[in-house]
């Protein structure tokens, strides 16, 4: 597989509503949109879509969206499970089908009311699915309890401290405020801010967790051949990968011999087998950002520095423009919106294309990630 969805697809449009913390329109009818923008932004008819893929967590399906564009018949459809694990893993499932013949068009999305829709980490009688069992009757009722103990953890074992995370937040929120388009555009954020904010599960305060808003996005996936006449610049799905490591458990995998050595780098060693570069030939990344201490896991699960190395690669600016590894130059998670990461993907084609509100001066690759912590997926693109 790797021989043929190696530059054999594009992205070639991309579409999004607004964020907000509330938005008066249903799920349906805001994935509709971004959906319909992406096709206008390819300069593709909806009638010529032919596949879809979303997350198992998508309240709307492909059945509903396919009759609200106007699509044609579908041949391939395909949902992602594991949350925002999953957001990359849409985009391969369509470069595949699409490199193999099974489809032509392929359109993906995320749809999502979580600012004004309901909270079931604010609800203790959640549903107790099996990893759950073990964890939540124990007080780790939400992710950010999860996370948290893993971010205790990594602080104990390498010396990472509240201002490492910090400086995850503050780039994040650097470039939200760059970007009309973020929920946290003109909002600064300062270290006093930061170390003097409430608790959510300690170690992580307000501004360690993602925000929690309405919106959609979309994309657009077409063969390589295709994409050179459609309306807006191709960017090449380069690699692609999932992963799930051994005996890999929830959100927690505390009782592995090692639970700082997350699903990134099952993945990793899958997507960098697959590419012509490697980590220090990315121009900027996209690095799913749920939780600040995800961004030193991932970093190091993908390469960019040795393990235990993730906190002190993000001093000196190195996460800002400018610095050694730029990063979630829309905002991401944590300052523009959080939509399951799908957002990540859509500014990593914005960079390639040279089109972001924080323009990295010739960016011609890409890493977007997934959700650490959980079954996770990344992929590869360069212009």
């Amino acid at each position: 597989m790797a021989g043929t969805l190696k530059d054999a697809t594009a992205i070639v449009g991309i579409g999004q509503t607004p964020f907000a913390r509330r938005l008066p329109e249903p799920e349906k009818t805001l994935a509709c949109r971004a959906v319909l923008d992406a096709l206008a932004d390819a300069g593709i008819d909806p009638s010529e879509v032919d596949a879809f893929a979303s997350y198992t967590m998508e309240a709307t399906d492909e059945v509903e969206i396919a009759k609200s564009i106007g699509a044609g018949d579908v041949t391939f459809f395909s949902k992602v499970g594991y949350g925002g694990g999953g957001s990359c893993a849409t985009v391969a499932h369509l470069a595949a089908a699409v490199a193999t013949g099974q489809a032509n068009v392929g359109v993906a999305w995320r749809s999502r009311k979580r600012g004004s829709g309901p909270r079931p980490w604010t609800d203790t009688a959640v549903q107790l699915p099996t990893p759950a069992q073990w964890t939540r009757p124990f007080g780790l009722l939400r992710p950010a309890d999860e996370i948290g103990i893993l971010a205790r953890r990594y602080m104990h074992e390498y010396g990472a401290t509240r201002d490492h995370f910090f400086n995850v937040a503050l780039a994040c929120r650097n470039r939200a405020n760059q970007n009309p388009a973020a929920v946290m555009h003109e909002r600064p954020l300062t270290r006093e801010m930061y170390m003097t904010a409430r608790w959510i599960s300690e170690p992580l305060c307000l501004f360690d967790n993602c925000l929690e808003t309405d919106g959609a996005l979309a994309c657009v996936i077409v063969s390589a051949e295709r994409a050179r006449d459609c309306r807006s610049r191709p960017v090449y799905i380069h690699s692609a990968a999932q992963g799930l490591p051994a005996q890999h458990h929830g959100m927690v995998n505390y009782w592995t011999d090692d639970p700082l050595t997350g699903p990134a780098w099952t993945a990793a060693r899958q997507l960098w087998k697959q590419a012509d570069f490697g980590p220090h030939d990315v121009d900027v990344a996209q690095i799913y950002d749920a939780f600040t201490p995800l961004i030193p896991l991932s970093l190091e699960g993908y390469g960019f520095c040795a393990r235990g190395e993730g906190a002190a690669f993000t001093e000196g600016g190195a996460l800002e423009t400018g610095g050694r590894l730029p990063l979630n130059t829309s905002g991401g998670g944590l300052s523009e919106a959080y939509v399951h990461g799908f957002n990540l993907i859509t500014e990593g084609v914005k960079q390639l294309r040279g089109s972001s509100t924080a323009q990295v001066p010739g960016a011609a690759t890409c890493l977007v990630t997934a959700g650490e912590g959980v079954p996770t997926s990344a992929i590869l693109l360069r212009s």
